[in-house]
């Protein structure tokens, strides 16, 4: 397994990281992602310690904390080997104060995963979105304290918009508070925005990226080919649901593209996709998912090889996006 830096720390992670968005499932959003109980997660979650994948990834909102005690159960005994993200500020319950970046609300949602994950410290905290309702002085401050606290080990973002995050590491630097280190964020080759704001500002401000979604909510496994019904998973239940609209025809074009390069470097269509991905630079982890184990072994073969500079440039070809102004008009 390859080891990078967690953008700006000094905490090294494998490449790959396991995503527990399929765990629980407990109400109709997420159980369309998976079902995974507890017996089922412990067996992925020693597979992927067994193949140096000791880096989970969860969330509070998801199956509305339900992937955060199972995870935490399926890691009993293991803690000390494992490093642990969560994430917190999207709404838990219909209290108007059970959301946001406040003080009151990251307190209380970080306590909250303390409990369902049976630990004492969390060791990567995303907010997983911006809260434009609460200043952003008093969110880094929360997370400062929580951080001095020893609840918290390392702090990043997610789904920040360029501004947003500058802003939050100018006011980190302004009052000496912790800096988010890590961005995680949507990046694939059917969604390559992440290039055009978000990338310059992370090589710049040296922040590395966690990529989620890395196959375009399941549209880059190989399940989606032209012509051809979609196969029975995810995809086909509805699992979509949320994703930005692709059009049809780059995506079988992407698709036919992968799978041809599949066939000549001997892989599958998502590990051409994934290992495309890690040749990109800012890149320091991806989050991969898995229903189950056929699913977590093919994602964890990414690793180990690369694709072929050729190869490469054919995909960053067929894949290129319309520039957004004022991008397009150049540097002087």
């Amino acid at each position: 397994m390859e080891y990078r830096k967690l953008g700006n720390s000094g905490l090294k992670v494998p490449v790959l990281s396991l995503g527990t968005g399929t765990f629980g499932g407990t109400n109709e959003f997420f159980g369309r992602w998976g079902q995974t109980d507890v017996k089922e997660a412990s067996r992925l979650i020693d597979i992927s310690l067994e193949r140096g994948v000791n880096f989970f990834d969860t969330a509070n909102v998801y199956s509305n904390g339900a992937s955060e005690e199972i995870l935490g159960k399926a890691v009993q005994g293991k803690r000390h080997h494992t490093i642990i993200a969560t994430k917190g500020s999207f709404t838990m319950s219909e209290d108007v104060n059970d959301r946001g970046s406040s003080r009151f609300h990251l307190t209380n949602a970080v306590n909250d995963s303390l409990k369902r994950l049976g630990t004492d410290y969390i060791d990567v905290y995303f907010m997983h979105g911006f809260d434009s309702h609460t200043p952003v002085e008093e969110t880094l401050r929360t997370l400062d304290n929580l951080v001095s606290s020893g609840k918290v080990r390392y702090i990043g973002c997610s789904n920040f918009a360029a501004w947003q995050l500058m802003k939050s590491l100018s006011i980190s630097e302004k009052y000496n508070l912790e800096k988010y280190v890590i961005y995680q964020g949507y990046y694939s080759l059917i969604g390559r925005d992440y290039e055009q704001e978000l990338k310059p500002l992370l090589k710049d401000q040296g922040l590395g990226l966690m990529v989620w979604s890395p196959l375009g909510w399941g549209r880059l496994t190989g399940k989606i080919k032209r012509n051809q019904p979609i196969a029975k998973g995810r995809i086909q239940s509805g699992g979509a649901v949320g994703s930005p609209p692709v059009d049809d025809e780059f995506l079988y074009t992407v698709v036919d593209t992968l799978e041809r390069i599949a066939h000549e470097t001997g892989k599958t269509i998502s590990q051409v996709a994934l290992n495309w991905l890690l040749q990109q630079e800012t890149v320091s982890n991806i989050v991969v998912g898995a229903r189950n184990e056929q699913q977590l072994i093919e994602n964890l073969d990414t690793v180990g090889w690369s694709l072929s500079a050729e190869h490469s440039t054919e995909l960053n070809t067929v894949t290129t996006q319309t520039l957004m102004y004022p991008h397009w008009v150049g540097e002087r």
